[in-house]
């Protein structure tokens, strides 16, 4: 059995794809499976691949990284993205966060720092570049509102809490919004976790309460 991790590049400059493959091929334990140089390709190349681990750059033309890393795990969930960039600012650092990213790297880490990242997401550990974990401390301290529990929802989520509410099957569910059945069991459960209900029913009928749904 295989026990490399296996590693995606999403990367539109193809300097930081060679190099990147290059020390990443030298490291035990680790596999380059496949490069990207936009989203579009990087969503169809984990399909294919099925990676471990995505290094995301973030800005890339047509779909950029924030938005391939949303899709992708809407449809990979168990992949870890690790975000690769020169970026710090916050308006690219927070969204891809809140769209699953795992761990975040600035592209002035070490080859070390990299793989230590990579293997660290394998084991389902998170890594953030020191500058990045200040940030979110920093705004985690700053006081705010107390969110209503559906405004925690991604928006993929509320699609499929308003099906819930339709009464729609898990199949239903994945038929409807083109994903697969396993997809779909994930979103249901993190609905019901961030709802704060035991089961459908409870879910459809905050839906309700609430006017999310018809």
């Amino acid at each position: 059995m295989d026990s490399n991790i296996k590693v995606l590049l999403v990367d539109d400059h193809e300097m930081v794809r060679i190099g990147l493959a290059a020390v990443l091929g030298t490291e035990d334990g680790i596999e380059v499976v496949g490069e990207a140089s936009n989203g579009q390709d990087g969503i169809r190349l984990a399909q294919e691949y099925r990676p471990d681990v995505v290094l995301m750059d973030l800005v890339m033309e047509g779909m950029d990284g924030i938005e391939t890393t949303r899709k992708l795990l809407q449809l990979y969930p168990e992949c870890k993205v690790i975000v690769l960039t020169s970026f710090l600012d916050d308006e690219k650092m927070y969204p891809v966060i809140e769209a699953g990213a795992f761990s975040y790297l600035l592209k002035t880490s070490r080859a070390s720092e990299i793989a230590q990242a990579i293997r660290a997401a394998a084991k389902g550990q998170s890594i953030l570049e020191s500058q990045v974990a200040s940030k979110i401390m920093n705004r985690f301290r700053q006081p705010k509102a107390e969110a209503a529990p559906h405004e925690e929802l991604t928006e993929r989520e509320m699609e499929v809490l308003r099906l819930i509410a339709k009464g729609k099957s898990n199949q239903e569910l994945a038929d409807e919004l083109f994903i697969g059945v396993k997809t779909v069991k994930f979103h249901v459960t993190n609905v019901l976790a961030k709802l704060g209900v035991e089961d459908r029913t409870q879910a459809a009928i905050y839906a309700f309460k609430h006017g999310l749904a018809e």
